[in-house]
């Protein structure tokens, strides 16, 4: 039997991009040829490989095995084809993320990635709006919320701690009571999940009066005025942990309640978690999560 070279690698590029549209665009066919290709596929092998899914397409059983068989063997092909025609061959990633998250976190290590994979060109796009996977050409987004976004695979990020911050030059490390804090200017990231009104009942402080603050949308704006000497801020580790590593900011709160929350989520639809990109980012991705879990202190530093 002749094979089918290119209804298989038509049928390779629809179950990467999980849509019979966005497979015609990348191929520059139409996707009523994507289509035939697909059924000409199946009709050799005997099997239904896709089937429809709201406005994109889903592997059958038969479908997953079929692909999980092939996907490797033709990125190989492929890389192959670029090296052979002179061409270093590039492999495109988009990853969405926060704008805290993406200059706080991922930024200072991107590097690592690129000097590992030179063959790998990132976009990062930094942005709090949620990804629409059916409409935009996203890889994997990493998502401020609550991880529930029922049909995509949800992973979270990583454990965040709250606490009260400062620069060593505004107070010292742990020379502040709670209640003290309120005779401060307080800096605000409105669209955090830890907010002043709700740490200073766990610090069991109840205030009497408004307090004097600055707001800022952007929680890397916050850290930033923090470091300045703005005022107190109400920080997550994960998005100033390179502060306090470097001594930028300390927690002037000698005990502070204990505040612990996910905020970040990993996520992307399922059929992305095929294509060796987005894995080799996870992997990535996990690996660093580990480092920064193992090197960042539990508790901070009371002086």
């Amino acid at each position: 039997m002749q094979l089918p070279i290119k209804a298989i690698l038509v049928f390779h590029a629809a179950a990467r991009a999980g849509s019979i549209s966005r497979a015609a665009e990348e191929l520059s066919v139409t996707p009523s040829a994507v289509s035939q290709q697909i059924q000409l596929l199946e009709g050799q092998l005997g099997v239904t490989l896709l089937a429809k899914a709201g406005r994109g397409i889903a592997l059958t059983e038969a479908g997953e095995r079929y692909f999980s068989m092939i996907a490797d063997q033709i990125e190989r092909i492929e890389e192959a084809t670029g090296t052979i025609r002179g061409f270093r061959s590039v492999t495109t990633l988009t990853v969405r993320a926060t704008p805290t998250l993406s200059n706080k976190w991922l930024l200072p290590r991107l590097g690592n990635l690129l000097d590992q994979h030179a063959d790998l060109e990132v976009r990062l796009d930094g942005t709090n709006e949620p990804t629409d996977f059916n409409q935009e050409s996203v890889d994997v987004e990493i998502r401020h919320g609550d991880g529930r976004w029922p049909g995509l695979f949800v992973e979270e990020m990583a454990e965040e701690q709250f606490y009260p911050v400062c620069s060593p030059d505004y107070a010292q490390a742990g020379s502040l009571s709670s209640q003290e804090l309120l005779e401060h200017r307080l800096i605000h990231s409105v669209k955090s999940q830890a907010q002043w009104n709700s740490w200073f009942p766990l610090a069991g402080v109840t205030p009497q009066n408004r307090w004097r603050r600055v707001l800022f949308d952007r929680s890397h704006m916050a850290i930033d005025a923090a470091v300045r000497g703005m005022g107190i801020a109400l920080e997550s580790t994960l998005m100033m942990g390179d502060e306090l590593a470097e001594g930028r900011l300390i927690c002037p709160v000698a005990e502070p309640p204990e505040v612990r929350i996910v905020t970040q989520w990993i996520v992307c639809p399922r059929d992305h978690l095929r294509q060796k990109k987005v894995r080799l980012f996870l992997d990535w991705l996990r690996q660093e999560r580990e480092s920064w879990q193992q090197a960042f202190p539990s508790r901070p530093k009371s002086g």
